[in-house]
């Protein structure tokens, strides 16, 4: 039975099922050290001295420059985003559109090692389960490069679908344990009234499990004034205990 797992047709799938069988040795290691593999996946904060939250993955492609006109940036520490808007125009395209293929795939739904493990398991069975029934059907196996294209697709297909899966029973147990400031630093949408200083409006975001989130917020600067329908970016400031936002230009 090992010299068969072994066989040049059935390499990528046993190598496959031996790194799914690495990865929840690591996470039961890791458990029963007190910790967790799944907890890289959260996100992760920067915090100012004046309170400010920041994100290493702050997604700020877009932002009006305009809005923050006349803000006082060092009492509320976000001197950050001058640093990360450099970038942003080269990389906000790409980032969009990885975002959607990455959607489509299910990542993001739930936690990434979830999503690779479910992938690796569909791809290893199929895989094997394809040559097993070429073998009894036709007396032969084909060339391991030759099935592994299906076995990729059914992979990515499973991964997909049970991510969709894991989003719908996640938020009765994760999502419940998200942390107040895992709501900034995402966009959201102004869905009632128009947001300004002194009158916050209600925003729509979306957390990382695809759940939607009522928040109420005002814009960062003094002078602006965000109608219904914008989209923003959600910043937390931890200082004030709330959410300030910044209008994302089109």
């Amino acid at each position: 039975m090992t010299d068969l797992l072994l066989d040049g047709a059935f390499a990528p799938f046993t190598m496959a099922l031996a790194l799914l069988l690495g990865l929840v040795g690591m996470e039961v290691l890791a458990l029963l050290l007190g910790g967790s593999l799944l907890a890289g996946d959260s996100d992760a904060d920067l915090d100012g001295p004046g309170g400010m939250e920041l994100d290493a993955d702050l997604d700020i492609g877009g932002v009006d420059l305009d809005a923050l006109d006349g803000v006082d940036l060092d009492a509320l520490d976000v001197d950050g985003l001058d640093g990360l808007e450099a970038d942003a125009p080269a990389t906000a395209p790409e980032i969009s559109g990885g975002g959607g293929v990455l959607s489509w795939l299910g990542i993001g739904r739930m936690p990434f090692l979830i999503w690779l493990g479910s992938a690796l398991m569909a791809f290893g069975l199929s895989g094997m389960a394809l040559q097993l029934s070429l073998k009894d059907l036709f007396q032969i196996f084909a060339p391991a490069g030759l099935v592994s294209l299906p076995a990729g697709v059914f992979a990515l297909w499973f991964a997909r679908g049970f991510g969709a899966a894991f989003a719908r029973l996640l938020p009765q147990t994760k999502t419940e344990a998200l942390s107040e400031g895992s709501l900034g630093r995402r966009r959201g949408t102004i869905t009632q009234g128009t947001a300004s200083r002194g009158r916050p409006a209600e925003v729509r975001v979306m957390d990382r499990f695809g759940n939607a989130h009522y928040l109420r917020a005002e814009p960062l600067s003094d002078q602006e004034q965000i109608a219904q329908g914008t989209e923003v970016l959600v910043i937390r400031d931890r200082r004030a205990e709330r959410y300030v936002l910044v209008p994302l230009s089109d």
